[in-house]
């Protein structure tokens, strides 16, 4: 089967319950912007530590069900449970109180990661904004909806934790842990 169909070259696209609409339908815009994020979270998991790379393996799943349920929103199998947003919040309250946490303005990117998961987050903000344009033009499932909005907190959360984490190591075993690599990558060449 070929990846390409040439159903959308006149600008319309089908929704999983076969329903053609303009490609910049709200409700496709909701989906570009969900998968957008999907991506992003998938950045920021390649260079997570296993507990986080599980976590975020859970909500891009998670992504995929809501994406589903926009694009057949009668279809009682793309929900999402009042239990998963619990299990966010569960997440954000013992990230809260797990390290001290200045309650300042962010200069986002203090590590590679928190930068990774702040723009996440961001992607996550717009589609919360486009899925209340959904909302309010073809109705939605609140639940996805309140889990979006978690789920932006969540990754503002994580974020902040790795940036304390990585502000918290000792510069000289960093320092230290770059001449290494340095090195063995130098007598490799050598």
């Amino acid at each position: 089967m070929k990846i390409y169909t040439k159903g959308g070259d006149k600008g319309k696209t089908s929704l999983m319950n076969g329903i053609r609409v303009s490609k910049c339908d709200a409700r496709i815009e909701l989906l570009g912007a969900i998968d957008e994020l999907n991506s992003h979270l998938g950045l920021a998991k390649v260079i997570a530590e296993p507990k986080l790379q599980g976590r975020l393996s859970k909500i891009q799943r998670e992504l995929m069900l809501i994406m589903g349920g926009i694009a057949d929103p009668r279809n009682p199998e793309y929900r999402v449970s009042d239990e998963q947003i619990q299990v966010l919040e569960v997440e954000i309250d013992r990230m809260e109180n797990s390290f001290p946490r200045p309650k300042l303005f962010v200069l986002y990117g203090g590590c590679e990661q928190s930068a990774r998961l702040d723009v996440a987050r961001a992607v996550a903000r717009r589609a919360e904004r486009r899925f209340h344009k959904v909302a309010q033009n073809y109705g939605a499932d609140h639940t996805a909806l309140k889990y979006i909005n978690r789920l932006s907190d969540f990754l503002y959360e994580t974020a902040r934790y790795a940036d304390y984490k990585a502000s918290s190591e000792p510069n000289d075993e960093i320092m230290q842990q770059v001449i290494k690599n340095v090195m063995q990558t130098f007598n490799k060449r050598i």
